[in-house]
């Protein structure tokens, strides 16, 4: 199984993915956790990234999409696999696309996690709000203003996504504002399909 989640910061994707992986066996491929494993660990693509990522650059799409051929090839993820935090734009997408037609593999499904943004600031609030009233630090993702400006870039860059998968009839919708159990029988369904 092979999928990506799409939505804003906050739709719950995390959650869902983590979900996905306990029940199905399949691994969450996090592109922020690849590029430091790689620099890591030295390889050719890994040491182009920390050249670029030590000059302060950031790192092309070629590089990433090159650390994620890498990392598909190796056994644990010949089950299967869940992109986060990729692909964010439609270059990416494309990108990934030419990737996956080369390896001889499809995508099961991109799923959408579709909220309403104003709530969903509200939630993020609340969940900041919670977290300090019990004594716990908020997280740097879970500050009002850091999420907002990173709402916004998911919606400059990101959300030109969800139509490059709509257009090829890939892509299902879900209502994220549902509950947790909700959304994830949703999503059960689609992968059950």
């Amino acid at each position: 199984m092979r999928l990506i989640l799409l939505g804003p910061p906050g739709a719950g994707k995390g959650t869902q993915a983590t979900r996905l992986v306990e029940k199905h066996g399949i691994v969450q491929l996090s592109t922020g956790d690849m590029l430091r494993a790689a620099v890591a660990a030295g390889t050719p693509i890994g040491l182009q990234a920390k050249a670029v990522m030590e000059s302060g650059g950031l790192v092309s799409d070629e590089i990433v999409i090159g650390i994620i051929r890498d990392r598909i090839q190796e056994p644990d993820a010949k089950k299967g696999f869940i992109l986060d935090g990729f692909p964010r734009t439609v270059a990416q997408a494309e990108a990934l696309e030419g990737l996956l037609s080369k390896e001889g593999l499809k995508l099961n499904a991109v799923i959408e996690l579709k909220v309403d943004q104003t709530k969903l600031v509200d939630r993020i609030v609340k969940r900041a709000a919670d977290a300090q009233a019990a004594g716990q630090p908020v997280r740097k993702d879970d500050d009002p203003e850091v999420f907002k400006t990173r709402l916004a870039a998911y919606n400059r860059d990101t959300a030109a996504v969800t139509p490059f998968y709509g257009a090829r009839g890939q892509l299902t919708v879900i209502d994220g504002m549902l509950p947790i159990d909700a959304v994830a029988q949703a999503i059960d369904a689609v992968l059950a399909g």
